[in-house]
């Protein structure tokens, strides 16, 4: 039975680490929240630590730089551990080869930067998708067009037998007022046309294994310790519940009209939202505070 609650105090004291979702709990990709950086600065004076957990396909120096540009501050979080990592070290061992086609925009090129905790890392080229030997996927070339417009490009991968790394198996993430599309909707479209795709983040165990060598680096925390937060059902929440961890719902994220979240869920729709769900976090609030 999942417990609704007011505030993350009422439940923080019987844990002694956060892995935190970052868009949609902390920040909207523009602005910071500023009732769930405080909640955790709280957290953290009290002798708590925070990992940041984020299905953002970078390496967690660019994805530092991002909550410094949009001002969520520094004292609220220990480490962080980003799909993105998890993901180039699998291109780097060469889990697609070492000539990609590559799906996703500029501001996201930093997933070929080098890497220092792979070692002989391959060598990675560009190439057209004609004289790939793999696909890797940080988002849409267009996070606002359908998806569907690379079912072309996919019906050729996929006669070619390619494997497609995605790097954010989120589908959908709201940017302010926007929502846009991730790459695990073209991850999710590739699989549905019969591709294979590889998944490296939330809710799937790479993440969580980078997550808690982030969390060794700082202290020993058993899993009984630990508490994931997150406004995903299908990341956040099944990740938690699939490696056994304890969980917090944001229902004010993505799943804000189903929950009917204003400040906090209507208690109705949010059981029958979960149970369409098949999910069961141990704890709900309509936002973090």
């Amino acid at each position: 039975m999942t417990r609704l609650i007011e505030t993350l105090q009422e439940v923080s004291a019987g844990y002694d680490a956060l892995f935190v979702d970052l868009w949609g709990c902390v920040h909207n990709g523009r602005t910071p929240f500023p009732a769930a950086v405080m909640a955790l600065q709280r957290y953290r004076a009290n002798g708590g630590i925070v990992i940041l957990v984020t299905n953002a396909p970078r390496h967690r120096e660019s994805v530092a730089a991002q909550l410094d540009r949009i001002g969520v501050a520094r004292d609220c979080w220990d480490s962080i551990a980003t799909s993105g990592d998890s993901a180039r070290a699998a291109m780097y061992r060469g889990v697609v080869g070492e000539k990609v086609f590559y799906i996703g925009e500029p501001s996201d090129h930093s997933f070929f930067d080098p890497i220092q905790i792979v070692e002989d890392p391959v060598a990675i080229e560009r190439v057209p998708l004609d004289q790939a030997e793999g696909i890797v996927c940080t988002g849409p070339f267009d996070p606002h067009a359908d998806p569907a417009n690379l079912r072309p490009q996919f019906l050729y991968a996929k006669q070619k037998g390619l494997k497609l790394l995605c790097a954010n198996p989120d589908i959908v993430v709201d940017r302010g007022e926007s929502r846009e599309w991730c790459a695990g909707a073209l991850a999710a479209l590739y699989m549905d046309m019969g591709g294979e795709s590889l998944y490296f983040g939330k809710p799937h165990p790479p993440i969580y294994d980078l997550a808690r060598r982030r969390l060794r680096q700082i202290a020993q925390v058993p899993d009984d310790r630990i508490l994931c937060i997150g406004d995903g059902i299908e990341t956040d929440i099944r990740g938690a519940m699939g490696e056994g961890l304890d969980s917090l719902f944001i229902t004010g994220g993505l799943s804000a009209l189903e929950t009917g979240t204003h400040y906090q869920p209507d208690p109705t729709m949010l059981t029958a939202f979960l149970n369409k769900a098949q999910a069961a976090p141990d704890f709900a609030i309509g936002f973090l505070r």
